[in-house]
């Protein structure tokens, strides 16, 4: 393990994960035309007032797009920040719809696994 002495999160590890999903994280991200038409799909939008931050494409981008976008170098509480994305907007029902075909549960699944692997879980999940 290769964990930065400051941090404790193991952005080679990071990198590694994002790199082999490389292709599909760069459809996804380039794909996505933020016309919110996975919205209606998603029922924790539906029913928390139609607030943006759980659109689903604003999660997948807000999650694993930042950590893609930032190539894994985060901050704990960045990390943080998109597991309280990822485990409190999400709920992972594998309803999101894109007309384009973007893949947004796998994104947001993806973005858990590296949560969980770095140590960052929904709160019932702590060892």
């Amino acid at each position: 393990m290769s964990a930065t002495q400051d941090t404790g999160i193991d952005t080679a590890e990071i990198k590694r994960v994002l790199s082999q999903h490389k292709a599909q994280i760069k459809f996804c991200l380039a794909v996505c035309a933020h016309c919110s038409m996975c919205a209606h799909s998603c029922f924790l939008y539906e029913t928390r007032g139609q607030d943006p931050i759980y659109m689903p494409s604003h999660k997948m981008i807000n999650s694993i797009g930042y950590l893609w976008k930032k190539r894994g170098k985060v901050t704990p509480r960045e990390l943080r920040g998109i597991g309280d994305i990822v485990w409190k907007r999400c709920v992972l029902c594998m309803r999101c719809y894109c007309p384009l075909g973007v893949d947004i549960p796998f994104m947001i699944g993806l973005a858990r696994r590296i949560c969980r692997e770095q140590g960052v879980y929904r709160e019932y999940d702590r060892p």
